[in-house]
């Protein structure tokens, strides 16, 4: 990025702020600030400073007109202490992180950025539900990062103390890490106080197995008997043998399939092939790092992503589904007029809920799109 394309760049951030209104986190004067300002390079990491350091942050966004902006998800009792032993930690805010370039099967040289943040807001609704369901959070704020995806600011009472290895184990737990399939079946006596094998159905991976286990029971008494004994072959090491007893189990022991009870036909196999499905179709891939690290800087919501010129938006639960980031998250300051971009090589751009077709050289484009491509590097300022 050249020197042009950077003052141009800092100079409209600064109008956005100039504009915007911006929300702070609970517990503001807490929290460690920092900021990325348009230097060449564009890494250099400006922080260790307090609100009473930025003084008015309105005004300080307009004047500085960051390139990125953070708050930490920590509160301290001297959020502006050079040294982080000297800050005093109070606790922090639970953090997940979920990245379109770290999802599994996303190989960001061949799927566009479009289908990336699309894959990705599949694995927000994954990750919302364990963190809705099987952890009951109740203070929750979901965040795009403006770049490749989101994040979830969990502010409950009781994350807010955890150390590292607590907030491990909630990373295990959403990503099956380690996950001990037989231990979702413990021994339970029946009605006559026989002991059974059967399935944890009160919630975790164990209900959510048997979910899975059900809804199979639905598609199998719907097909005919051969489609059935094909669709239970289909499952690793179940044979024809196999496939007919777990049939006759699935049709003459619902009831018992339904309680958990894993003794029916040879249900218990299926149960452990089911689980490991579930947990290729249900992991939600968040970054370990962030949720591990209570001192961590995040974006604030609001502000401008220096890598896409897109704001870091809050969603309501409600908000999550219909979202679509390269429509919704454009800043409409930029969307007014039409500017003079200079491309080193032939784009086709998503953005703003249109496709735009460019050629190397100079082009005149809406400067929501020329902003977003020269903040990721794909353009430079032409002069006008």
């Amino acid at each position: 990025m050249n020197g042009r394309t950077r003052e141009y760049l800092r100079g409209r951030f600064g109008d956005y702020y100039r504009s915007a209104t911006l929300s702070l986190p609970p517990a503001a004067d807490e929290r460690e600030w920092g900021h990325i300002p348009w230097t060449a390079g564009g890494t250099t990491m400006v922080r260790h400073q307090s609100l009473l350091d930025v003084g008015d942050l309105g005004d300080f966004l307009a004047r500085e007109s960051p390139r990125h902006v953070y708050f930490s998800a920590a509160r301290y009792a001297d959020p502006g202490a050079n040294e982080m032993d000297e800050k005093g930690w109070r606790g922090a805010d639970l953090v997940f992180d979920l990245d379109a370039d770290h999802l599994p099967g996303v190989d960001p040289e061949a799927t566009s950025y479009a289908e990336m943040l699309a894959d990705c807001k599949d694995a927000l609704l994954r990750l919302l539900a364990f963190l809705e369901d099987d952890f009951a959070f109740s203070e929750m704020e979901t965040v795009f990062s403006g770049g490749r995806g989101y994040h979830v600011h969990v502010r409950d009472e009781s994350v807010q103390e955890l150390d590292s290895e607590a907030r491990r184990e909630i990373v295990d737990y959403v990503r099956a890490i380690d996950l001990d399939v037989d231990g979702l079946m413990e021994k339970r006596p029946n009605e006559t106080g026989t002991l059974r094998d059967t399935l944890r159905t009160e919630g975790g991976w164990g209900a959510r197995t048997h979910e899975a286990l059900l809804a199979l029971a639905d598609d199998l008494e719907s097909e005919d008997r051969e489609a059935a004994l094909n669709r239970l072959r289909e499952f690793d090491g179940v044979g024809e043998k196999t496939s007919k007893k777990l049939l006759k189990a699935f049709e003459t022991n619902r009831d018992a399939i339904e309680s958990g009870n894993m003794e029916a036909g040879t249900a218990k196999t299926l149960v452990k092939k089911i689980a490991r499905e579930v947990v290729a179709d249900q992991t939600a891939p968040i970054d370990e790092p962030v949720t591990t690290d209570v001192r961590r800087l995040i974006r604030l919501p609001g502000s401008l992503h220096g890598g896409s010129s897109l704001v870091v938006t809050t969603l309501d639960r409600d908000e999550v589904e219909g979202f679509e980031p390269l429509r919704d998250a454009v800043p409409g300051r930029f969307t007014r007029r039409d500017i003079t971009v200079d491309l080193p090589e032939p784009a086709v751009v998503e953005f703003g809920g249109e496709t735009t077709k460019l050629s190397a050289g100079e082009n005149t484009v809406n400067e929501s799109v020329g902003v977003f491509l020269m903040t990721r590097g794909a353009a430079e300022k032409a002069r006008e």
